[in-house]
């Protein structure tokens, strides 16, 4: 069985600088790093827009934690949650 930890952040769409776009591109350059690196396993874009859910693979919350903080999307962070996982299948 593998750890993975589950993380759905959601971030405040209120007030959002003019260089959105160009944030949201770094976060997307940052994400594929990190899959590349193999530390994503999955990454879902909610339907609202305003968030995302992430499965980290083989970590733990610790280092789950840190690699969310220093995402560029994160100063606009309006709710994290951590949900440690055991994968069967």
């Amino acid at each position: 069985m593998n750890n993975n930890i589950l993380v759905v952040f959601t971030i405040n769409t209120e007030n959002v600088p003019a260089n959105f776009q160009e944030i949201i591109k770094h976060e997307q350059e940052v994400l594929a790093q990190w899959k590349n690196e193999g530390y994503v396993e999955h990454l879902f874009l909610r339907q609202t827009k305003n968030g995302a859910v992430i499965v980290f693979k083989d970590i733990d919350q610790n280092k789950a934690k840190e690699l969310m903080e220093s995402l560029p999307l994160y100063q606009f962070v309006k709710s994290v949650e951590y949900l440690q996982l055991m994968k069967v299948y």
